[in-house]
């Protein structure tokens, strides 16, 4: 083969070993510098392993550090392990309301006749299912629920269990009913960002899984490594893994050079995070910030928004606003005030998210 085009891709090669490892829902095997976090959920449903009942958790964290890996990790080394504990994973992004939830979790123990059937008799499925054994209840996002009738339900009707609620939003628990508090009495247990090398630890792991041995140069890594860790968010990271990947394929390159990174760098303004219903995760963020600071000048809800972990400019957020007001999601108001011409931005309960 010639020397120009020994570096190339022939039609049946590729850089990507298993381009799923990249999925924002991909469970590695290992989740590296997790380890105390996951050790804790575990001896949190360790009793139910015994017969007792197991302890509840609230976990909380910026969006994009591996909340949600962590848990799913350890449902699925629990699933290895036993059958006589159930884990059920419920996202409240969609599945916001109690009788969605009972519809999905009578899904996930594979009971199908829940046509016309009411809340209530749902449940009776669930709990004459569920009382038999043990039960594992994760709700993700649980912030964007509506309502709590299913909480109060599984507490008080399912003998052994542990509740694990999961949030952007440590002060979200400062909001919850107190009756509901009061019976819950979880643990906390919050997530740290990621530091920089940890950051470039786990993306070079991601690697690993996903791609052809040797295809990464180290300095197009540093890149992609030193962007993810400016973000703070790994989902971003792999996105960008992924669009360098293609990048190289797109030239027939046997390689992913510092180019694929600048090419997937200059993509990043396009990144979502879509979810079942399609709205992007980083947008979901904003509209939980505006939905708790309605009535904020934007300027000030950008400063929160920065404070809290997010990482878009000032004129991008200003776009996912106006998108979000576009959507009806929420109400801008032009106003003039001693600091010259501003936006109040109200959240607007007029529209459901699961409209969207």
């Amino acid at each position: 083969m010639s020397t120009l085009f020994k570096d190339m891709l022939s039609s049946d090669e590729s850089v990507f070993k298993n381009e799923d490892a990249l999925d924002f829902d991909y469970i590695p095997k290992l989740m590296p510098f997790r380890e105390t976090q996951q050790s804790y959920v575990a001896a949190c449903i360790a009793p139910l392993l015994q017969g007792r009942n197991g302890k509840n958790l609230f976990i909380s964290g910026a969006p994009g550090i591996g909340k949600t890996a962590a848990v799913r990790w350890v449902l699925r080394d629990l699933e290895e392990e036993t059958d006589e504990v159930v884990p059920i994973y419920i996202n409240c992004w969609q599945k916001n309301t109690t009788y969605k939830i009972m519809l999905e979790i009578c899904d996930q123990l594979g009971y199908k006749f829940t046509h016309n059937k009411k809340t209530e008799e749902l449940f009776a499925v669930i709990k004459d299912i569920l009382n038999k054994k043990a039960a594992v209840f994760v709700f993700d996002e649980i912030d964007k629920i509506q309502d709590f009738d299913f909480l109060y339900t599984i507490m008080e009707e399912i003998y052994k269990k542990s509740i694990i609620l999961i949030t952007n939003f440590k002060e979200w628990m400062a909001e919850l009913d107190q009756r509901i508090k009061s019976r819950l009495t979880p643990e906390p247990l919050q997530f740290r960002q990621y530091n920089p090398a940890e950051t470039d630890k786990i993306l070079r792991k991601r690697i690993d899984y996903a791609f052809v041995p040797g295809v990464w140069e180290d300095s197009a890594l540093r890149l992609i490594s030193k962007k993810t860790s400016d973000i703070k968010d790994i989902r971003s990271g792999l996105y960008l893994l992924r669009q360098s990947g293609l990048a190289a394929e797109d030239r027939s390159s046997r390689k992913i050079g510092e180019g694929h990174a600048k090419v997937a760098l200059e993509k990043l303004d396009e990144f979502t995070i879509k979810g079942s219903d399609q709205l992007e995760d980083e947008t979901k963020f904003i509209l939980d910030l505006v939905k708790q600071k309605s009535g904020s000048r934007i300027g000030d809800l950008h400063r929160m928004y920065l404070q809290k972990g997010g990482h878009s400019s000032y004129k991008s957020f200003r776009r996912k606003i106006t998108k979000l007001e576009e959507s009806k999601f929420i109400t801008l108001e032009r106003v003039t005030d001693k600091t010259g011409n501003t936006s109040i931005v109200k959240y607007n309960n007029v529209k459901k998210l699961t409209d969207f």
